[in-house]
This record gives structure tokens, C-alpha cells and sequence, in this order.
């Protein structure tokens, strides 16, 4: 029996009639097959390739088939725009069959949130943060609610397991799981990533379900067209957009909100029809650049990474990406966008703006040509989570056991792992500081905590992150987005302009008080900022960028330009090999120790070596200062580095840690030592020799 065959037969009806559709994918095939056995699964396949149907076609058939009734499946994804985009197309399958799907998060409406409440539906597409929120409020029924849940999907799965809302995640449906009183099917849904049963192990910790990952190998179909180009500028980027593959639908992905915004500009000022997309434009200005790129052809939008998780906008023909990301991973999704029409060729062009951003496109190619992809690894030791969601019990239950809130959180691995004395000290320190009161061994929220975490102020404990001081940006009552408030410090007369939505705004007036900006058009250059968008580069990266730099190959999809610049840079790091850390010494006096360790490491290091010394790291060296000699600097690595580095955080990292605040001392620098570590890159950097530039005499130092 095929794995069609195996489908309910309504659903195989309306696949090929209502649907059209002569035949599966692959994937779409394994899937149904593993999930007809009742296995926890993760699909992987690239953008576009089918994912979605892999998961709802065997869900709906066996919905159909076991008469599953009420809220019986979760869709839950990252971001809300991906929610939005996937409504239509699920209510679409749901419907089908004569069943229903629903969308809840932050932005649906009461009147909308009230119907799903008294009629849910059978699929609901929400966030782990509207589901917590149901699961805290006091207005609704979240037994009754949760009861029929029997099956939860979870889309781009590694953007969960990699980060603290993965664990909050877990957490939301181990309760949920409680309530339903039953072992809930798990399906991520995930593109290319380098440890998929491990992803697997993580999804699934507390089911007893059997354990499938679906990979089938890559379709057979052209190698991707992947080219590196070297412009130089931002500027030149957009002349080079402007005028090659004119009359296609171009996606431009920039690691920043800045130069999304500035690109889009100069765009315009060159006449080529063009939309933006990031996370800090307004829902309606967001989503309608998204609708309106998604029709039109002969365009261009540019995005930050929001667009990397799989939102649809229509068939695209090219993607271009400005200087490099951070991942391989990153890289594989967005040019995963490209090469769906039938026949199509999968396509990237990396525009390098700087030698910095050169080198980091060469090094990612290096990798993807070597077939790395990098690990997807749930942070550890997680306490901040447990203490938010003791806290969220606190006020699911109205009041909950100090000896068995545990019991509504056994799916969740790293919680299981924690030493009951620690566990312990964690209750006591919320007991101690009046966030919690502990009435006979039943934990409710004391005087402090009611104030800054209780009931009045319940949604704060469903932000796992914090948010940076953000303006919301007016024009009339559009919201365009925020900006971050420094873009309001002024550093001339007259009124900020401000770029936002790919257009300049005059500020007319500032409410410092409700932080809203309320601004008008104007052809005037400007500029607006976000705090927090540069990041460390791993240790693989910056190590395959020691490799670009120690050889003389070149590579076949390199241009001229980046070919004849990749060999100026290489000049200026004659000194540069591929298995030693070089201390160079400056004609200004300046000692540079190159580790090519990543910032994380090169920061632990620079912070080993002492405060006295004011190194400066960066992804690629250590900076000393002139005043210190060449022979002191080895002197000091020797004394230093030899032995084990361990992260010591200060006051202000441990302000950083959400809920941080909530966990005793002793915890919470454990949290930030296990944390904030990069071992293989430490241990590299301890074992490699070192080679001694001086002048051009060269000497090498064990």
C-alpha cells in the first residue's frame, strides 16, 4: 500500500480533486508513513519542499480516521508573520474535510480570540507565548480548553532548539500534556541542520513515541548557482541590484535593520520598485510590502532575516545577499527560497561591501563546499526559565506545591538534569527575596512578587527576552515601527530625520513619556538606528576564514573582482597559516594576536589575561595596546592561557539574563559560565603554537 493509499479516503479525494494534485513528494510520502505509526518526527526539507503538507496531510487523516474532536492540534511557529501566512493555507486543507483551523497571538482580536473560546477550533496556529498566556488567564478554562490535544507541530523547529524559547516551549506543552493527560505526537519542521537526531532526542524527552527523522536525499536537479562578487560599498550594492537581472523578482537579505533601510533607499533613488521587511516596521506597512512583492514581478525586497523562516512570497528568481551571515545554516535558508518552479535552479549572489564581509562570504562557501552545516544545541542550564515557569504555575494553578510543580514540567530534559539542592536554593532564594510565599508548602506569589510578576503584571513573564527602549514611529495614525531611542539624541539643530519602511520621516514631535515619535515625509537623507545587531562569528567560521587568507586558491564562483580583491587581502596577512595562533607587532606599536577563535573566545581570553592589560577583542585577534611590548604580551599569554579559561560575569551579565534576578547568585553565574563559554575554540587556542612577527623576522614560540 502506498503512503497515499494509506490516507483517509476523504482527504485522498480532495487531494487530487480539490487540490489537483497528480502525485507526493518524497517527503510528503515518508512522512505520512512515519506518522501513521504514531512516531514523534522531525522533517526536514528545504524551503518550500513540501514541509507543511508532510506534517497536516497525515494529522488530517488521522483526525478523520480516530473522530479526533475539539482542539486537538497545536501549530506553533516562531514568529507571528509566519503564523499569518500559513492561515489561509491550513483553514484551506481543515476545510476540506469539514474541519477548522484558527489563528491566536498577540495581534488577534478579542471579538476573534471570544469565538475560538466558544467554538475552538481543530488545528490552532499560535505562539508559546499566547499559549501560555491562555494557560495563565484567569478567564478561561485551560483544562477544558487543552483537553482533546493530541498532536503538536512545530515549524522551523531549529529557531525553537537553539534558543531559550525552546525551553520555554517544552515547558508549555509538558503542561499542556498534563492537562490533556496523554502522550503528545510531536512534528518539527525544519530545513537543512547538522544534528537532526539530536534535535529529535530534545523534541521528544518525556514521549515514549518511537523516534523518526525524515530526510530523503536531495532531489535530482541542477547544483545550486551560487556567486561571490566584490562591490565595495553599500552604494555600489545597489547600483549592481539596479542593474542586473532587470525584470525578475529579486530577495536582498542585509544583517542588519540599518542597512536594510538604507538599501532601500538607495534603491529607489534609482528608480528600481522596492520593499522592506524587518521585524521593527509596523504589522500592516510589513504586511503589506510582503503581499504587494509577492504580486508584482520586476522588483525587489529587502529583508533581514525575518524572511530566512519561510514566509511566502511567490516564486522568486534571484536571491542576493549583501556582505554574508553569521551560519552556513542561514545561508542554506535563504537560498533555499529560490529554484521552486519546476526545472529551477537554486541561486545566491553574495555582493561584499567590505574585506571584512568578503572573507566571511569566502569562509561560509568553504564550509558549504566542505558539507558543514552548523549543530543546533538548546543552551544550558536553563534556571531563569524554571524560575519563570514556577512562577507561570503559580498563577495557572492559583497557588502550586513547592514538592510537586515539578511534576507539570518532567518533559522538559534540562529541568529533569538540575540537582535537587539547586533546585532547592532556587525556591528558597524566591521565598527569601518575597517574589514567592511559601504557606505550609504551597507556593503563591509573597508581596514582592505580586508587584513586579503577579497577576496585574502577569505578561511581562511571557517576554523570555528583553526588549531594548524602542519609539513607535507615527505618521498621522499609521504606525511605521519603532526605532530604538538613541536615534533621538541629537547631534545638530533642527528636526531628526529618520529612515524607516524604505523612506525618510521628519520628526514633528517627540513624547518622551508614551515613547512615540510622530513624523511626516521628507526627501531629506537620514538615518535611524537599533542597538544590538552585530554578533560574534563562531569558531568554524573565522577558522575557514583562516584558510581563505593562508592559501593561494582560488575558487571558481568567485568574480574577477572578488578574486583580484581576496588577493589583496591576502598580502596584507602574509604571516597567516592554517594551524597557528601569530602575535604580530605593528609598525605603530600595536600588538595584534591573531587566534581566528571567534569573539566569544577571543573575549574570554582577552578577560584571562586581565583587565590591566586593555586588550581588545574582536572575531579574528586580540588588540594590545602600544604601551605594552611585544615581549610582555608573550609573557603574559604564557603565564595565562595555559591554564583552563572559565567565564567570570559581572553585575552587568547577570542584569542581561532574563529572570535573572529570580535565581541566587551562585546559579546565576553558573548559568552565565556554562553559557557564555565556546570550549573547542578555548582548547584550539591553548593548543595551537604560536608563531612571533616582528618587523619581518619571524620566530615561533611552543
Amino acid at each position: 500500500m502506498t503512503a497515499f493509499e494509506q490516507l483517509h479516503p476523504a482527504l485522498q479525494h480532495h487531494i487530487v480533486n480539490s487540490l489537483g494534485w497528480g502525485e507526493l513528494r518524497e517527503v510528503q510520502s515518508l512522512s505520512i508513513e512515519a506518522f501513521l505509526t504514531g512516531a514523534n518526527l522531525v522533517i526536514l526539507a528545504p524551503t518550500a519542499g513540501g514541509k507543511t503538507e508532510s506534517a497536516f496531510f497525515p494529522v488530517i487523516s488521522r483526525m478523520l480516521t480516530e473522530g479526533w474532536d475539539g482542539l486537538s492540534v497545536l501549530y506553533v511557529s516562531p514568529i507571528r508573520a509566519l503564523l499569518n501566512n500559513q492561515e489561509q493555507r491550513l483553514q484551506n486543507y481543515f476545510s476540506l474535510v469539514g474541519r477548522r483551523a484558527a489563528c491566536w497571538h498577540g495581534d488577534t482580536t478579542q471579538g476573534e480570540r471570544r469565538r475560538i473560546l466558544a467554538d475552538p477550533p481543530d488545528c490552532l496556529l499560535t505562539t508559546p507565548e499566547s499559549l501560555e498566556a491562555i494557560l495563565v488567564s484567569t478567564r478561561i478554562d485551560h483544562r477544558e480548553f487543552f483537553k482533546n490535544v493530541r498532536c503538536v507541530v512545530i515549524d522551523e523547529l531549529h529557531a525553537f532548539a537553539g534558543d531559550d524559547r525552546g525551553w520555554h516551549l517544552l515547558s508549555v506543552f509538558s503542561r499542556i500534556r498534563r492537562l490533556a493527560d496523554r502522550d503528545l505526537q510531536r512534528v518539527g519542521l525544519s530545513a537543512t541542520v547538522g544534528n537532526p537526531d539530536e534535535m529529535l532526542t530534545w523534541l521528544s524527552a518525556g514521549s515514549k513515541r518511537e523516534r523518526r527523522v525524515v530526510s530523503p536525499p536531495p532531489a535530482s536537479r541542477q547544483a545550486p548557482d551560487v556567486q561571490l562578487d566584490y562591490v565595495g560599498s553599500l552604494d555600489n550594492a545597489a547600483k549592481v541590484i539596479s542593474l542586473l537581472h532587470r525584470g525578475e523578482k529579486r530577495l536582498v537579505f542585509c544583517d542588519s535593520r540599518s542597512r536594510v533601510e538604507r538599501l532601500a533607499l538607495l534603491l529607489r533613488e534609482r528608480g528600481v520598485d522596492t520593499f522592506v521587511s524587518h521585524s521593527s516596521l509596523g504589522l500592516d506597512e510589513r504586511r503589506a510590502a510582503e503581499e504587494a512583492f509577492a504580486q508584482k514581478q520586476n522588483c525587489v525586497i529587502v529583508a533581514t532575516s525575518s524572511l530566512e523562516l519561510g514566509l511566502d512570497v511567490g516564486d522568486l528568481d534571484r536571491v542576493i545577499q549583501i556582505d554574508a551571515p553569521a551560519t552556513v545554516s542561514s545561508f542554506l535558508q535563504r537560498m533555499g527560497r529560490t529554484g521552486r518552479r519546476a526545472g529551477g535552479r537554486s541561486n545566491c549572489l553574495f555582493l561584499a561591501t567590505s574585506d571584512e564581509g568578503l572573507l566571511r562570504a569566502a569562509a561560509l562557501l568553504d564550509l558549504w563546499g566542505r558539507g558543514f552545516v552548523e549543530p543546533v544545541n538548546a543552551p544550558p542550564k536553563p534556571f531563569h526559565i524554571l524560575a519563570q515557569q514556577l512562577m507561570a504555575l503559580v498563577l495557572q494553578e492559583r497557588g502550586v506545591g513547592r514538592r510537586t510543580f515539578s511534576e507539570w514540567l518532567l518533559d522538559v530534559p534540562a529541568f529533569a538534569a538540575m540537582p535537587d539542592e539547586q533546585v532547592g536554593a532556587l525556591v528558597d532564594h524566591l521565598v527569601l527575596t518575597g517574589t514567592l510565599f511559601d504557606d505550609a508548602g504551597v507556593l503563591s506569589f509573597g508581596v514582592e512578587g505580586e508587584a513586579e510578576y503577579g497577576r496585574k503584571n502577569f505578561l511581562e513573564l511571557l517576554s523570555v527576552f528583553t526588549s531594548p527602549p524602542l519609539f513607535r514611529v507615527m505618521s498621522g495614525q499609521k504606525e511605521l515601527g519603532n526605532v530604538h531611542e538613541s536615534t533621538f539624541y541629537k547631534r545638530q539643530e533642527g528636526p531628526v530625520i529618520l529612515v524607516l519602511a524604505g523612506r525618510s520621516w521628519k520628526t514633528n514631535h517627540l513624547d518622551w513619556n508614551r515613547r512615540i515619535a510622530h513624523v511626516e515625509p521628507t526627501d531629506e537623507k537620514g538615518r535611524s538606528r537599533w542597538i544590538g545587531e552585530g554578533q560574534f562569528l563562531g569558531f568554524r567560521v573565522c577558522q575557514a576564514i583562516r584558510r581563505v587568507l593562508a592559501t593561494e586558491a582560488n575558487e571558481p564562483n568567485w568574480s574577477q573582482r572578488a578574486t583580484a580583491q581576496i588577493g589583496e587581502v591576502r598580502m596584507e596577512y602574509p604571516w597567516a597559516t592554517s594551524d597557528r595562533t601569530t602575535l604580530v607587532q605593528q609598525p605603530n606599536g600595536e600588538v595584534q594576536w591573531w587566534t581566528f577563535a571567534g569573539g566569544l573566545a577571543n573575549t574570554l581570553v582577552a578577560d584571562r589575561l586581565g583587565g590591566g592589560t586593555k586588550a581588545k577583542a574582536d572575531n579574528l585577534c586580540l588588540r594590545f595596546p602600544s604601551s605594552l611590548k611585544l615581549a610582555d604580551v608573550e609573557r603574559l599569554i604564557d603565564s595565562r592561557i595555559r591554564d583552563e579559561i572559565v567565564p567570570v560575569p559581572g553585575p552587568e551579565a547577570i542584569d542581561n539574563l532574563k529572570f535573572g534576578e529570580c535565581l541566587p547568585p551562585s546559579i546565576a553565574g553558573a548559568v552565565f559560565a556554562a553559557r557564555f563559554n565556546d570550549p573547542e575554540a578555548i582548547e584550539a587556542i591553548r593548543r595551537e603554537r604560536m608563531r612571533v612577527i616582528v618587523a619581518g623576522e619571524r620566530s615561533e614560540k611552543a
